[in-house]
């Protein structure tokens, strides 16, 4: 058996070794040595505490992703939606995290729910839906002056996702069909507006040349020919045979007609 000397020996070097507490680099030690907190955390690295009289409490430092469960909003215009959002946060001050408030993370949990619900329920839904970034600071700004007093620091608020009652979605989509129609009428008028303007511009054209007037004239026959029709009929202009008449130093049909009666 283990003499006396020994067993003291023993206990005391189980002793030594149970003050050792080794803190990671994300880790900070909150020290109560008979109930009072020690003016600053410890850490990282080797901490000695000496129990029973020293307490430790870890508090990691690494930056906190809570997912706030979906909370009933009545938005400013009477819609009942469903908001969840993600909140992100860690702690600056541990000795604050763990004297000021008994849970900090349910503390903070809880608080980002209130405010979600009393925030959102001051917009209406359009701007639920279209202003979400505006929305995200505005939380931000209200949970981190909250849990300023408390050692933590909120670095982003997320609204995650929106649902919307089932009447409501088919209301949104009938307005939504509505407004691309109404933009698809806008846009046919626009087409109709401008091609009328480049027809009237080549009528001007046209109107200033006959003889362009007659090429195209001679190739809108020829596009109505290839939709393989078997006979046209059309008047002939008798213009197109003045200036062949010329040529020939004959007189022109409107000429000729007076001649014929005088005879």
């Amino acid at each position: 058996m283990l003499s006396f000397p020994v067993i003291v020996v023993l206990i005391l070097l189980l002793y030594l070794f149970s003050l050792i507490n080794i803190l990671k680099e994300y880790e900070r030690g909150v020290i109560f040595r008979l109930g009072r907190l020690l003016p600053d955390a410890k850490g990282p690295g080797i901490v000695l505490v000496f129990w029973p009289l020293d307490r430790l409490v870890r508090v990691s430092l690494r930056t906190v992703t809570m997912d706030v469960p979906a909370q009933d909003v009545i938005t400013k215009d009477n819609v009942t939606v469903k908001v969840n959002a993600i909140v992100y946060f860690r702690v600056l001050d541990a000795n604050k995290a763990i004297v000021t408030v008994e849970d900090y993370l349910y503390a903070t949990s809880q608080l980002a729910q209130t405010t979600l619900r009393s925030v959102l329920g001051e917009v209406e839904l359009d701007d639920l839906l279209s202003q979400r970034e505006k929305l995200n600071n505005s939380l931000q700004s209200i949970l981190d002056e909250h849990t300023d007093v408390w050692g933590i620091k909120v670095s982003m608020v997320e609204i995650k996702t929106v649902d919307l009652p089932t009447e409501m979605q088919r209301a949104m989509a009938k307005q939504a069909e509505a407004e691309r129609e109404r933009r698809a009428k806008i846009i046919h008028a626009e087409g109709e507006s401008q091609a009328a303007e480049r027809l009237r511009e080549a009528a001007s054209v046209l109107s200033q040349e006959p003889l362009s007037f007659q090429l195209r004239y001679l190739s809108t026959l020829t596009e109505i020919g290839v939709e393989q029709n078997s006979v046209i009929v059309f008047p002939l202009p008798m213009d197109l045979l003045s200036p062949l008449l010329e040529k020939r130093g004959g007189a022109t049909p409107k000429q000729a007609a007076p001649d014929k009666d005088e005879s």
